[in-house]
C-alpha cells in the first residue's frame, strides 16, 4: 500500500504538488493524466525522493507485514534502498548509449553492488543471467550485446523497462513512457507494463499524455490539474466535462493540448497494425 497525506511540494512561490492524498493498494496499475505543467512528474520524483517533499507523508507498506515505510524520513542507505525497489522509468530513457544493452540493465542492480562495482561491470553470473531473463520476458534479450544506441526508441525504452526490473521493484512509477514513441512502438511498451503489473503484481504509476493509453491500460485514472488531483477513478467515470476541467478548456475553447490527448488513437492504431497481415510479416 502506498499512502501519501497532504503532500506539497514548492519551487519558491509555485505550488507544483498542492496538498494532495491518496492510497493506492498493492497491485494495481495507474494512469496520471493532465496538461503540461500539471505536476504528474514531480509528483512521481517526490515519490521516488528524486526530490524531496516541502511538506506530507508518503508511506509505503505490502503485505501482511505490517511495516511500513516513512520514505520522507529515508537517509543514507535506506534511502539508497528506496530508490531500487521504487524503480524510475523516463521519457528520454537515459540509458548510457556507448554501453551494451546487458550492461546498461545491470546498472539497475548499483542499489545493491554500489557504484563502483557497476563501473568495473564486477557484476556475478547470476545478475547476469537475471539480466538477460529481464531482457526476454521484454522480447529483446537477441540485442544484449548491441550498444544501446544501436536501438530505435522503442528498443530502448524495454531495456530501460529491463533495467527496472533488475531492481527487483515493488513500485514501477513511469514518467510519460511513451510519449516520444510511435504507435506501434508505444503500444509494445504499454502492452510489457501491463504485462509485469499483471504477473508479478507490481503497482505501476505513469503518467500518460493520452487519455485512450489510460483506458485501455489502466484500471484507476487519476486527473492532475495545477498541482492537485480533481478526479480519482475507473475510466468509466472519466466524462468529456470532467476532462475538460481538467485540462482547463471551455465547451466553445479549442486547445491543442486536450485535442491531441482526447482524440488520439495510437493505441488503437497499434492494435490494427499487430493484426494485419503487413504487420505479422514485419
Amino acid at each position: 500500500m502506498l499512502k501519501i497525506t497532504g503532500l506539497t511540494k514548492k519551487f519558491g512561490d509555485l505550488k507544483a504538488v498542492d496538498n494532495v492524498s491518496i492510497e493506492i493498494p498493492q497491485g494495481q496499475m495507474i494512469g496520471i493524466i493532465g496538461r503540461s505543467g500539471a505536476g504528474k512528474s514531480t509528483l512521481l520524483r517526490t515519490i521516488n525522493r528524486l526530490g524531496d517533499a516541502t511538506s506530507g507523508t508518503i508511506q509505503f507498506g505490502e503485505g501482511d507485514t505490517n511495516t511500513t515505510i516513512d520514505i520522507n524520513a529515508l537517509k543514507g542507505r535506506a534511502l539508497r534502498e528506496w530508490r531500487a525497489h521504487c524503480a524510475m522509468i523516463f521519457q528520454q530513457f537515459n540509458l548510457v548509449p556507448r554501453l551494451d544493452v546487458i550492461t546498461n540493465v545491470l546498472m539497475g542492480r548499483i542499489g545493491y553492488n554500489g557504484t563502483m562495482t557497476a563501473l568495473l561491470k564486477l557484476f556475478s553470473p547470476a545478475e547476469r543471467a537475471f539480466a538477460i531473463n529481464a531482457l526476454d520476458r521484454l522480447d529483446i534479450s537477441p540485442q544484449a550485446l548491441q550498444r544501446a544506441d544501436t536501438l530505435s526508441g522503442g528498443q530502448q525504452q524495454r531495456v530501460a523497462i529491463a533495467r527496472a526490473l533488475v531492481q527487483e521493484p515493488k513500485l514501477l512509477l513511469a514518467d510519460e513512457p511513451i510519449s516520444s514513441l510511435d504507435p506501434r512502438n508505444a503500444s509494445i511498451v504499454m502492452d510489457a507494463l501491463q504485462k509485469i503489473n499483471r504477473e508479478d503484481g507490481i503497482t505501476v504509476i505513469s503518467n500518460l499524455h493520452t487519455l485512450d493509453t489510460a483506458k485501455t491500460y489502466c484500471e484507476r485514472i487519476i486527473g492532475m490539474k495545477q498541482g492537485t488531483f480533481i478526479f480519482d477513478g475507473p475510466p468509466k467515470d472519466l466524462t468529456l466535462n470532467l476532462l475538460r476541467d481538467i485540462y482547463g478548456v471551455g465547451e466553445d475553447e479549442e486547445d491543442e493540448e486536450f485535442s491531441t490527448a482526447i482524440t488520439s488513437t495510437s493505441i488503437e492504431m497499434a492494435t490494427d497494425e499487430k493484426e494485419s497481415p503487413e504487420a505479422v510479416n514485419q
